[in-house]
This record gives C-alpha cells, structure tokens and sequence, in this order.
C-alpha cells in the first residue's frame, strides 16, 4: 500500500475472527501455490488474472483487490522493474528470464487474506536468483520480531538491515499494513526504520508484512495508468508478502499453505 497518513486505533482479533482469516489466507496460498506452476514462458498476466479470479471464486471467495480504488483485476502482475500494483494485460507475455511478482487478495466471510510471491519466468540469472532468495529471506527475519511486547519497528529494522546488508534497497513510498475487516488497516508497516514512535505488538493483531526489495535504487515512481510502480533506474525489484497473526506463542503466518 502507499504511504498515507493514519490515526485509525488498531484492531485486535479474537480467535473467531483469527480462524476466518486463516480461511482466507489458505484460498489466498492456493491461488499462489498454482501460479507457481502456470508461471512460464509465453503466458499473458491476463490469463494469469484470469484463473486467479476463477480460483478464488471457486473457493467460496472474492477477489479483494478488483475494484479496490478502481483497481481493474483481481491479481497484482508486476514484471522485472515493476515493483507492486502491476495490471494484468493480455499484451504482456512472460519471457525466460523473467521474474514477476504476484499479489494477490481475497475477502472471505468478511475478513481479508493477503499474499505475494516474486517467481521466476524459466531460467533466471545468478544476479536475480540472489534478489528473490534476499527479499523472502528479508520477509522471514520481519517474521520472526512478530512477538508480543515488541515493536512495528523490529520488523521494519530487521528487514532493512538484512537486505542492505546484502547490497540491495527497500522501497520507502510503500509499505506493509494491518489487515482484517478492512484490506488495509493500521498499523503501517515500514520495511526500514522511521524516526518516530512505533506502535507495540499485541496478541490478536494481524500484519501484512511485504518487503519491497530493489536491486538499484530505492526510488520508485508510478505509471501513466496511475497503478504500476516501477524503480526510477528500471533496475529488478522483488516483492514477497504474508498476512501475520501476533499470538502468545509467537507469529502465526495465515498465508502459508496448509
């Protein structure tokens, strides 16, 4: 999501509502778990939308992000140094080499999942493998400072640190968020370390983390479509996500397949 400025109260869910959100999220991985597989050479991201749609639908669920602030598609398709918000075209054919970042929404029994993965198109370089391997990795590391009587900040701090460590940037004009009855709720979540108060963590509350990594700069800007994010130097960005319960016994991911 774009940065925006909120005072919204964070909401906290009971284990009721936890339970329709790990619904969501399972749909969410299934729709993920297949375009792992219909990620190849010579596919349009339409036909990508296109089953990721029927998917969702077939699950008892509904896309979350078509006609989301007039979004037109159900999946997110962001190709190479398209970063987020990528629209799904039947003019676009995924090429070896490639790598595409898939970001995908459901609403279900009215709670939201949310989820994203960057896959590889075929063969990709040495150079790219290690952006992917870093950004899901950075993602893990925000994942583990998910504890009760931490901070929104250890998980920006952690992802930040681990990807600059490795020579890459993190977008700062988007960023992760809450999630729940709303798709975008707060708290944000910043993938680097604001200099400002962050709130702390209570069990029940429920974090879209999405690391946002860039092999050049971390500048970005938004195409004439008004969606599309691109790096400013059209260098590869990589994008990986998973809807985060905070519980006593530490992170909970809802976005992994069961």
């Amino acid at each position: 999501m774009s940065r925006q400025s909120t005072k919204k109260r964070i909401s906290v869910k009971t284990p009721e509502e936890l339970q329709i959100m790990k619904q969501a999220n399972q749909i969410v991985a299934g729709v993920l778990a297949m375009l792992r597989k219909e990620v190849v050479p010579g596919v349009t991201t339409n036909y990508l939308d296109k089953i990721s749609e029927e998917y969702c639908l077939d699950h008892g669920a509904t896309p979350a992000f078509k006609g989301y602030r007039g979004f037109p598609c159900s999946l997110c398709a962001s190709v190479n140094e398209q970063v987020v918000h990528g629209i799904p075209s039947q003019k676009v054919t995924l090429k070896e080499g490639d790598i595409i970042s898939v970001d995908f929404g459901s609403y279900y029994k009215g709670f939201y999942g949310d989820s994203a993965v960057t896959l590889p198109v075929g063969n990709i370089s040495p150079e790219l493998d290690r952006l992917l391997e870093v950004t899901k990795v950075a993602l893990n590391k925000g994942i583990e400072q998910v504890l009760v009587g931490n901070r929104i900040s250890d998980i920006s701090r952690a992802v930040q640190t681990y990807a600059e460590a490795n020579g890459f940037s993190v977008v700062r004009q988007f960023v992760g968020h809450g999630i729940g009855s709303e798709l975008h709720e707060a708290p944000e979540i910043p993938n680097y370390v604001q200099k400002m108060p962050s709130p702390r963590l209570l069990a029940g509350m429920v974090l879209a983390i999405e690391p946002m990594v860039n092999m050049g700069t971390e500048k970005v800007r938004i195409l004439r479509d008004q969606w599309t994010v691109v790096t400013e130097d059209s260098k590869p960005s990589a994008h990986f996500e998973h809807t985060v319960a905070v519980t006593d016994n530490g992170p909970l991911i809802l976005s992994t397949l069961d």
